[in-house]
């Protein structure tokens, strides 16, 4: 075969195999990802409107990569809700008018953080008209409301709504 070039054989290279350089990332606290952190949604919330459902969503997500996940974010979450909407039976339902629901949710800095958690009304609007609670209380059956006061009105509220909340966890159990 006279002619005919022959083709080259490569050498094997000789160098050593390449290993990976570890990461240097720190370590993760194994946070949830954005999808399961969206799943994680209060059942409340997943019974109310899907503006409710995505103003806690994204003040939740917000919050969990400012701060990390856990208690923290669940009641910037949970501010952010109160603001436009107020808690009613098992679901919330938007306000009449935008702003804090109660003296704990006009708290802002140290003052809302060092606050007394029973100063809030738990999703009850307690800045409404005493008209707009006796309709909510009249929705929800509250006994005795005709002779209750505003203040009065709020606790059987935020009473009734955790009833409600209670009934319609152990239903879709």
């Amino acid at each position: 075969m006279a002619g005919t070039k022959q083709p080259s054989r490569k050498q094997p290279s000789r160098k050593q195999p390449s290993r990976k350089q570890p990461s240097r990332k720190q370590p993760s606290r194994k946070q949830p990802s954005k999808k399961q952190m969206r799943d994680d949604v209060p059942s409340t919330v997943a019974r109310s409107d899907a503006h409710a459902q995505a103003t806690w969503k994204e003040t939740h997500d917000s919050a969990v990569e400012q701060h990390g996940h856990g208690e923290r974010a669940s009641r910037t979450a949970f501010a952010a809700l109160k603001h436009s909407y107020e808690k009613v039976g098992d679901h919330w339902e938007r306000k009449e008018r935008n702003g804090p629901s109660d003296p704990q949710a006009a708290r802002t800095g140290a003052a809302a953080r060092d606050g007394d958690l029973s100063d809030t009304a738990g999703g009850v609007d307690a800045n409404a008209s005493k008209a707009h609670l006796y309709e909510l209380a009249k929705r929800l059956d509250v006994p005795g409301r005709s002779k209750m006061d505003k203040a009065e009105l709020v606790d059987a509220l935020d009473k009734a709504s955790r009833r409600e909340t209670a009934k319609a966890r152990a239903e879709s159990r």
